[in-house]
């Protein structure tokens, strides 16, 4: 998106809770002065109170915070994803609480490479191009050595298909004798260390409940499975009915290694991997899909919050890996995918490794019927209930 003078708000509060009207922002702290003239050719510069928003001739824009005197260059690059019918507005107030919290440490980027309806064109599609954007902002932030994600619903599923395509592996041959990492794994050539998701449908939104607008009707399942096609190829790719050319449904291939694309390795090697999850009021993502669970697996909740300070959260899993590690598969075969459970498959896999689960109600508040955005905090106006959920995610991310 092109940056103009008319569209930088004249004010701003002035510290990092102000909110800011561009999209696909860069959060982060000061940086130092520009080294080269090319650098100052092709920025624009504002200055919006303590904020100073730089844009390229691309049209990315990078907020920082004006500290006095010479700060460290910043390490930590996290990525949010918005998700259907989104934009990178959709994480403002998480980016500016993040901000707030590490200013020294973070680079925060809204992504805005999959916005309105672009999210209709395919995880694929917005997989590959948010891949594309990881790796412009990585070259404008040379001192990055690590990478964190944050998805929210559909924007977990961008993002797992996005790490896939920017998973490397060192090979010994390629580092020095004296190295120490000797086979470690990197997204983007960055450490990766958090994948989060809020409210994502990990293993689609097909049948078995996952969609709870339609209230357990297999009726209203099944028709929705057949009009998925009124959300373009994404919609196939969450009803998993794509997969008419022969192949698994892209969801199906995405819970393991390919020969061109490592999905489970990508996941695998970021240190936590985190996933919240609404327990009721969310129409659109169930509780199952959205914290890789069977139906049996969900907890029993007890009434109230676990931690005053975190009121709508209601259960807290530490990771662990389940009891699906044996490497034996029991009988099923991807590639016989129409003659199985899919649902089944996908748990398998993804719980193969170690996953945090988050467990979150808005029960006792209005916004509860708006759980969906609320968790993300998508408008802070009307979704202000989920800014503890938020703080919550901060509160346990180490820079």
């Amino acid at each position: 998106m092109e940056v103009e003078d008319s569209k930088i708000p004249k004010k701003i509060k002035e510290d990092v809770h102000g909110e800011s009207d561009l999209e696909g922002i860069d959060s982060t702290r000061t940086r130092k002065s520009v080294d080269t003239e090319t650098k100052k050719k092709k920025k624009k510069k504002y200055w919006m109170g303590c904020l100073r928003a730089e844009s390229d001739e691309s049209g990315n824009v990078d907020l920082t915070v004006n500290f006095p005197g010479e700060r460290a260059e910043p390490t930590h690059l996290v990525v949010m994803v918005n998700g259907l019918i989104g934009s990178a507005q959709n994480w403002r107030f998480a980016a500016k609480q993040m901000l707030k919290k590490y200013p020294q440490d973070l680079v925060v980027h809204c992504s805005k490479s999959n916005h309105s309806t672009q999210t209709f064109d395919g995880v694929d599609v917005m997989g590959e191009r948010l891949a594309e954007e990881v790796r412009s902002v990585i070259k404008r932030h040379p001192s990055l050595q690590k990478i964190s994600f944050v998805g929210h619903s559909l924007g977990g599923l961008i993002a797992r298909y996005a790490v896939a395509r920017l998973y490397e592996q060192e090979c010994p041959e390629e580092l020095s004798q004296n190295s120490d990492d000797i086979g470690q794994e990197r997204i983007a050539g960055l450490e990766p260390v958090y994948f989060i998701t809020f409210a994502t449908p990990h293993l689609g939104s097909r049948g078995h409940k996952q969609v709870p607008l339609f209230s357990g009707s297999h009726t209203l399942e099944r028709l929705a499975t057949h009009m998925s096609w009124c959300l373009g190829k994404t919609g196939k790719h969450l009803f998993l009915a794509d997969g008419d050319d022969g192949k698994p449904p892209l969801l199906l291939r995405m819970v393991s290694d390919r020969r061109n694309l490592k999905f489970i390795s990508a996941l695998r090697c970021f240190k936590r991997r985190i996933a919240y999850a609404n327990t009721s009021f969310d129409h659109l993502v169930g509780w199952s899909t959205s914290s890789i669970r069977h139906h049996n697996e969900l907890p029993k909740l007890q009434r109230g919050p676990i931690n005053e300070k975190y009121p709508h959260i209601v259960n807290v899993e530490a990771p662990d890996t389940s009891s699906n590690l044996e490497d034996a598969r029991s009988g099923t075969n991807s590639n016989g995918f129409k003659n199985f459970d899919m649902e089944e498959e996908m748990i398998r896999e993804l719980t193969k490794m170690s996953w945090e689960r988050v467990d979150v109600c808005f029960r006792g508040t209005l916004q509860r019927f708006l759980a969906h955005n609320t968790i993300q905090v998508k408008t802070k106006m009307i979704n202000s209930a989920g800014a503890d959920v938020i703080q919550h995610m901060i509160d346990n991310f180490e820079p």
